[in-house]
């Protein structure tokens, strides 16, 4: 018989967890730690890949039976016989070549970048501000040729407005996508987002949808805490674009207040 009492704890890392420079308040630690030694099930529901997630899984003493990565399109599980101590449970693909085509007119002075199932990186030239761990620098034709678990799009002439835009026009299909905090694009296979991943988390663990709490800042966190609200409790950051915080069951303060420390001191 599962714990009635036992909470299903989904967190954003960046924004959420952690800060934009990757500090971390000492009331968002504490507050983590609490829920996680009170025997609830807190895991990370993130749009890394799990070779960015990891140093934050472990830097928190996470034991999670599962990590959400890729937002959603990757779902790692606990394996202790393996170096590491997780394996790749849960990989959704699809072919890149024609989102990428689709884009590369609208943004010709964009940068790409396509993540496959093993989570190694293939990026453009300018992709310079993201973590290009495990990853190497291509000619643009190099992406079409291999499955992607998630495809990166940013352009950083275009001021946000200017972005959803140009996004709009697109009229990409076949996929789903959210746009970032500045000009990027997160592109996953069609219909999997952070909330299809952690419901199949949830069902793994035997959690009720009431028991579920999820929290997080970015337009990828939209069906995450959509989700978590229809039963349970999603909550969005202090400064998240208003669009998240109008599905959050309620919202918390920023990330640079801790406001993750307040819902979980609250729990």
């Amino acid at each position: 018989m599962s714990d009635p009492s036992r909470l299903l704890i989904a967190l954003d890392v960046d924004g959420t967890l952690i800060h934009e420079d990757e500090s971390i308040g000492d009331a968002v630690r504490a507050a983590v730690a609490r829920v996680r030694d009170a025997g609830h099930e807190v895991m990370l529901a993130t749009g890394r890949s799990w070779e960015t997630a990891r140093p934050v899984h472990e830097k928190f003493g996470l034991t999670s039976e599962f990590v959400v990565c890729a937002n959603g399109a990757l779902t790692m599980k606990r394996d202790d016989a393996l170096e590491g101590g997780y394996r790749r449970e849960f990989i959704e693909v699809f072919d890149p070549t024609e989102v990428l085509e689709t884009i590369r007119p609208h943004l010709p002075s964009g940068s790409f970048m396509v993540e496959d199932p093993t989570g190694f990186r293939r990026y453009t030239e300018g992709m310079t501000d993201w973590e290009l761990v495990n990853a190497e620098q291509v000619p643009f034709e190099e992406l079409l040729r291999h499955p992607a678990t998630r495809v990166v799009v940013i352009s950083p002439e275009h001021d946000t407005e200017e972005f959803l835009s140009i996004v709009d026009r697109m009229g990409l299909q076949r996929v789903t996508y959210a746009i970032g905090w500045t000009a990027w694009l997160d592109i996953s296979p069609d219909g999997v987002s952070k909330a299809t991943a952690m419901e199949r988390v949830r069902h793994a663990l035997d959690i009720p949808r009431s028991n579920v709490v999820a929290v997080g800042d970015g337009r990828n966190d939209i069906e995450l805490l959509t989700w978590a609200a229809e039963q349970g409790l999603g909550v969005a950051m202090g400064q998240a674009p208003d669009e998240v915080k109008a599905v959050a069951t309620r919202a918390t303060a920023p990330v640079v207040d801790d406001g993750l420390a307040l819902v979980l001191d609250a729990l």
